[in-house]
């Protein structure tokens, strides 16, 4: 294989080497193979989807890509998309489950995996081994760095279609490369991602500026919510502004991050509140606060610079619990 970074990926040390080959040796024993994410999923894990199943492929294993959450709309144009199927209950039995980015089978919202050989492959720190092989590398911007160590430990040729799903994945994971952990072995793999046939405009027009007019009217809806107090900033979105714009879920993604852009805040909050009258909410944080921790605190977990979580309803009450918390951290 031709091509590869001249500098090793976080992914790719000597702790890594033994749960990789352990991974290789269970997918060549496997003939039935499913990959999955977690629910709501986002770019990292559809784009890490996507190149591990076209890894599988070349390596002659056959691979269902299912997910309990259909594809956003901002993700659907990547190669291969088609072939991710949305499904809430596994009917076949496979001899193996790939989850990525997951911290427990629940996170993935599958039914019927009871039973299953399931390998985990997670980077962040919230992470738990909670399969039967785990592979979790919380220093990774990424779990698209961990595929692309997988595929390049399997020998897989990365192809231009690869690189673009991960490409997609490690720009969207990162925040567009602002988040902490984003350093130089970071911006080496998106060079080489490049080299093999990613396009880096084109992906940032696709994922940052197709936006449904849904999701420009819900913004509007959240931005006169704003509210600051010190270093914590603020922003919710009612089950009624989500009917009133004709909003799905995936149209909140990002809006925390006019909150946290705000000179002199550090940690920021969306609240939306769910039919259920529970309330989904995404944190992020600029470094001084591992909003990760504060998210686990409360049953949810993701990265130190961005994490969600969900709390009981009413939303007043729920905004009132988590700026208690944040308040004692800035």
């Amino acid at each position: 294989m031709t091509g590869l970074p001249t500098t090793a990926s976080r992914a790719d040390s000597d702790a890594s080497a033994p749960q990789i080959q352990t991974i290789l040796t269970a997918i060549a024993s496997a003939t039935s193979i499913l990959v999955s994410s977690h629910a709501r999923p986002d770019g990292d894990a559809i784009g890490s989807m996507l190149a591990c199943g076209m890894m599988l492929e070349q390596l002659g294993k056959h691979a269902d890509l299912v997910l309990s959450d259909r594809v956003p709309v901002i993700y659907r144009w990547l190669p291969c998309v088609e072939t991710v199927a949305h499904s809430e209950r596994i009917s076949n039995a496979y001899d193996l489950v790939i989850l990525l980015e997951c911290d427990s089978v629940e996170r993935s919202r599958l039914q019927g995996l009871d039973g299953m050989r399931i390998i985990n492959i997670d980077h962040h720190a919230s992470g738990h081994a909670f399969a039967d092989i785990n592979w979790i590398e919380p220093n990774a911007s990424a779990v698209a760095e961990m595929v692309f160590e997988l595929a390049v430990a399997a020998g897989a040729g990365l192809t231009a279609d690869m690189a673009t799903c991960l490409y997609t994945a490690l720009l969207t994971d990162t925040g567009s490369f602002c988040y902490e952990g984003t350093d130089a072995r970071t911006l080496e793999l998106a060079t080489e991602l490049v080299n093999l046939g990613a396009l880096p405009a084109q992906i940032a027009r696709e994922v940052y500026f197709s936006n449904p007019l849904s999701k420009m009217v819900l913004l509007g809806a959240a931005l006169s919510t704003l509210q600051r107090d010190g270093r914590v900033a603020w922003l919710w979105v009612t089950h009624q502004d989500m009917l009133r714009s004709e909003a799905e879920g995936e149209d909140c993604e990002g809006i925390v991050n006019y909150a946290i852009a705000i000179a002199g805040v550090d940690v920021a909050v969306l609240l939306r509140e769910l039919p259920d009258h529970h309330v989904r909410l995404s944190l992020r944080s600029k470094g001084v606060v591992d909003v990760a921790r504060v998210a686990e605190t409360f049953g949810g977990g993701g990265h130190a610079n961005a994490s969600g979580c969900t709390l009981p309803g009413p939303l007043q009450d729920a905004t009132a619990t988590i700026l208690q918390r944040l308040r004692t951290l800035v």
